[in-house]
């Protein structure tokens, strides 16, 4: 959440920094619902100090008992406009996206995002290059059929070499951040609602969100939640940062919104693979640790030789809590486009102001600085399939996925295609 008592006091920058982002209404709204709250919290604190003023002395007469009942009265009145107050408050606070950071592309679309650079060669075929979906055919190393019929639309199969390809992709990526000195995790998968609503998650993408209701626990979209978590309500020693975590987990999401978009193959499905980077850090330390994240993701995307290009993300289609977001885009030859295949996030001390974490410096307790990004998805494997395949059907696996142990190429035997 935002700084409450900075926007006090600087409400015109605030609300210059929201206007880009298109929520200077609702700033608005917060700042008169808080007005009102400390407002009626003005009042029922005068009521309670005459109350016990009245109540002092010698015993009360007949006009006494009717002036406490009456301030008895008056203060319940208030303490109720002051509970739904804060209330309204809180809910507001809680939709207030992070300010953006000045470098930020201005716009509201996707299409308003802004390209820094590109990286590799576009590959040319002497023949029409066939989706991931196709490759493999009849045997089918993706299924989505018999994902569909397992579990509904959006679900898939990987068999044979494509999830040893697979799995490799993200033992590659473990492997590679640690040794940048990122401390992998298997975190869990369920969170309470305290995690959600701390990562920025509650209330704006609940629709997104796999809710198991007898327990009270979300099936989480990324293991930024859990990573998030890991030290939710403590107090960080200066020592302790920066605090590097690679998670590696299988996500859920709904994918509401997306009816008619990428309906076909495994580039927007309800479960997926994939490896987090998380980062702790002081708050003058959050922008030189989100152009290395990025420079990481660089660093894999080319070693798997996939070419690319990074985006400088429009302020408009930000998530709630990043202050500035990187995309890299690989080339997909099939669709002949850039899609996304990582991002990495600046939260600034959004989440941690949510889910309370600090630090002890110098000055005293303060908020952290949170950054996330992403190491790798079945994304990278589907731009690999369409990059790296022969007129045959077979596809080259980068080298750098052998020692992991993924095949030289991908061609196993499969099940076959569903029926």
């Amino acid at each position: 959440m935002i700084d409450l008592r900075a926007a006090r006091q600087d409400p015109d920058a605030f609300r210059a920094a929201l206007a880009r982002r298109g929520a200077a209404a609702d700033f608005d709204a917060l700042l008169a619902a808080d007005f009102r709250w400390r407002e009626l919290t003005e009042r029922a604190e005068a009521l309670r100090a005459e109350q016990r003023r009245s109540s002092k002395g010698a015993p009360p007469g007949p006009e006494r008992i009717a002036e406490l009942r009456r301030l008895s009265d008056e203060l319940a009145s208030a303490q109720v406009e002051q509970s739904d107050a804060e209330r309204e408050r809180q809910d507001l606070l809680a939709r207030i996206p992070n300010l953006p950071d000045p470098s930020a592309a201005d716009g509201m679309t996707e299409e308003d995002s802004q390209v820094l650079r590109t990286w590799g060669e576009i590959p040319s075929f002497a023949f029409v290059p066939r989706d991931a979906l196709d490759l493999g055919s009849p045997r089918g190393w993706i299924d989505m059929a018999r994902g569909a019929r397992l579990s509904g639309s959006r679900f898939a199969y990987r068999i044979g070499d494509v999830a040893l390809t697979e799995m490799a992709l993200y033992r590659f990526v473990l492997d590679f951040l640690a040794s940048r000195g990122f401390l992998p995790v298997l975190p869990p998968v369920l969170a309470g609602e305290r995690a959600m609503y701390g990562t920025g998650f509650l209330p704006t993408e609940e629709s997104n969100l796999y809710l198991l209701e007898r327990d009270g626990l979300y099936l989480t979209g990324t293991s930024e939640v859990a990573l998030a978590g890991i030290h939710m309500d403590e107090r960080l020693e200066e020592d302790q940062l920066p605090a590097l975590y690679a998670g590696f987990t299988t996500n859920f999401r709904r994918e509401a919104g997306a009816a008619g978009k990428d309906t076909r193959g495994m580039f927007r499905v309800h479960q997926f693979d994939k490896v987090e980077m998380y980062v702790y850090c002081r708050a003058g330390e959050s922008r030189e640790f989100h152009e290395r994240l990025l420079a990481y993701e660089e660093e894999i995307a080319q070693a798997l030789g996939l070419p690319y290009r990074v985006m400088n993300i429009a302020v408009g289609d930000l998530g709630a809590p990043a202050a500035k977001k990187y995309d890299i885009e690989a080339w997909f030859p099939v669709q002949g486009r850039y899609r996304e295949i990582t991002s990495c996030s600046n939260t600034t001390d959004y989440q941690a102001r949510r889910l309370n974490v600090r630090m002890r410096g110098e000055s005293g307790l303060e908020f952290v600085h949170t950054l996330n990004g992403t190491g790798a998805t079945a994304r990278a494997l589907l731009a690999i399939m369409e990059n790296f395949q022969d007129e045959g059907g077979t596809v080259a696996v980068p080298e750098v996925l052998g020692r992991f142990g993924a095949p030289g190429t991908i061609g196993r035997q499969s099940p076959g295609t569903a029926r």
